[in-house]
């Protein structure tokens, strides 16, 4: 293609930081107004790239290569296909969404600002890198401003310990999946281009060897047990935005590279240790439903959630099927929007009420109306209740598993009854019931950048739900994993 419309999607939000990082700290205004040019302007291109996809021909497309450093096999080379391109627009929505609440951020926003446009550079250049040097490039860009943004911003009481311990995680994910893209250079003759590593041929020893080393350092981004305790402790240290960005996009990251570079180029190695994902997903599931149900901070709610969802995730890839596959993409689409709502809802609250314990919160609907509407409905995603895309992602996952492992379905759908549970008696504790008298003059509605947040995201999960063939969804993620059937011998 002539039009470099991936590169555009991947540095316009790196040249926008650059621009506010040049700019004098007091013109406060304008940094935001070009930070929420430059994301609207990404969303619009990747809502071009996911109209102008062709699921017919399906595969990669869009495709940009140009020589890096040639004589190592390196190569800036971009391209989507129907898994990817939905994590596209994810990416792009939810930088846009957390440009939006934020707009009230008033302690240094121009680091604030151009640190979160870099956070998009990075999850966007992973989910458009055909080349394996560039996609861990890409997945490392992250790790600096996540940390100064959680350590600078973050909730005062937890954020050193969060920032720290979210690092290291992703220090030692970044240190396996490392030495796994080495192994895989040096054995795949000397490239890093993952459609010739494709065809590379990697013995049976070597796949079985080098499998779980590649998977683990990627999924522990993903939140797979038991490295999963970064994520409830990261997001609840995090400002609003980097929650809706590390739960919504970065998660999803971790689970998108373990899928095309473990998955993807060692089928034989994900045969042989999909029963053991499985049960770690499982684990997932039912574990951080129960933990979430036990919380009496609405953001370590949420927290949990997200473990538990990820889970759901890992067990669709794990089933190396049709259905799995199929449902473990829709859910991270599903999940990343859901989550990124769920995030901006709590922090409209904590912004307001000053608290997140969920025993001084109460009757929020009486002056929040809309916040409680958008919560709810995400939970209803989170609940997988029909007409939700929740339901749509769910329910192919849990067909999957029952073909490869039945107990892993049933134990994965009693899972959702404890997420049913926790997400009704949070709505009810913090929503309804009585106001308290402090929040009754404390509290107000939220502003207009919230409430088009909040119909914005609440729109696209209840469209993909009733209508997720038209929608493009299912269409195009079906195009993605026709690819990864072939490899593993699941088509």
């Amino acid at each position: 293609m002539g039009f470099p419309i991936l590169s555009l999607i991947i540095f316009i939000p790196l040249i926008a930081g650059l621009i506010i990082l040049a700019m004098p700290a007091e013109r406060k205004q304008a940094i935001r107004v070009i930070a929420l040019i430059a994301s609207l302007l990404d969303l619009a291109l990747a809502f071009w790239v996911y109209f102008a996809y062709d699921v017919q021909l399906g595969g990669y497309q869009f495709m940009e290569r140009m020589e890096w450093v040639k004589s190592l096999g390196i190569a800036y080379f971009t391209g989507v296909n129907g898994v990817s391109v939905p994590l596209v627009l994810l990416g792009a929505v939810v930088l846009t969404a957390g440009v939006m609440v934020s707009w009230h951020v008033e302690e240094r926003p121009r680091e604030f600002f151009a640190f979160y446009m870099f956070l998009g550079t990075s999850v966007q250049g992973v989910f458009c890198s055909l080349d394996l040097f560039m996609l861990f490039f890409f997945f490392e860009l992250a790790v600096f401003p996540k940390y100064l943004m959680i350590a600078i911003w973050g909730y005062p009481k937890t954020r050193d310990y969060g920032s720290m311990k979210l690092t290291l995680y992703l220090f030692l994910g970044s240190v396996l999946s490392l030495v796994g893209v080495l192994a895989m250079w040096s054995a795949g003759g000397h490239t890093f281009d993952m459609l010739q590593l494709e065809q590379a041929g990697f013995s049976r020893a070597f796949q079985i060897g080098w499998f779980l080393v590649v998977f683990g350092g990627f999924a522990i981004l993903g939140g797979i047990f038991p490295f999963h305790s970064w994520a409830p402790d990261g997001h609840v240290a995090a400002p609003t935005a980097v929650s809706m960005m590390l739960a919504g996009v970065e998660m999803k990251v971790g689970a998108f590279a373990a899928l095309r570079v473990a998955i993807t180029l060692m089928p034989e190695g994900a045969q042989f240790y999909a029963p053991l994902i499985l049960a770690l997903g499982t684990i997932n599931v039912v574990y951080g439903a129960l933990i979430a149900m036990i919380q009496s901070d609405f953001k370590y709610v949420i927290g949990f959630s997200s473990v538990s969802h990820m889970g759901l995730v890992m067990i669709g890839f794990a089933t190396l099927n049709r259905e799995g596959l199929l449902g473990a993409g829709l859910q991270m689409f599903s999940h990343g929007v859901m989550t990124a709502l769920f995030f901006a809802v709590v922090g409209m609250v904590y912004d307001r009420a000053h608290t997140r314990h969920i025993p001084e919160l109460g009757g929020l609907v009486q002056k929040m109306p809309l916040a409680a509407l958008g919560f709810i409905v995400a939970g209803l995603v989170s609940m997988g209740m029909p007409a939700f895309s929740g339901f749509v992602a769910e329910f192919p996952i849990f067909m999957g598993a029952w073909q490869v492992m039945p107990i892993v379905a049933i134990i994965a759908i009693l899972g959702v009854i404890v997420t049913a549970g926790y997400i009704l008696l949070v709505v009810r504790r913090v929503f309804f019931g009585n106001l308290p008298e402090n929040l009754s003059a404390l509290v107000g509605d939220v502003s207009v950048m919230d409430k088009i947040v909040i119909v914005g995201l609440s729109a696209m999960m209840i469209l993909m739900g009733i209508l997720p063939t038209w929608s493009r969804m299912v269409p195009l993620i079906e195009s993605g994993i026709a690819q990864i059937l072939v490899l593993v011998g699941g088509a």
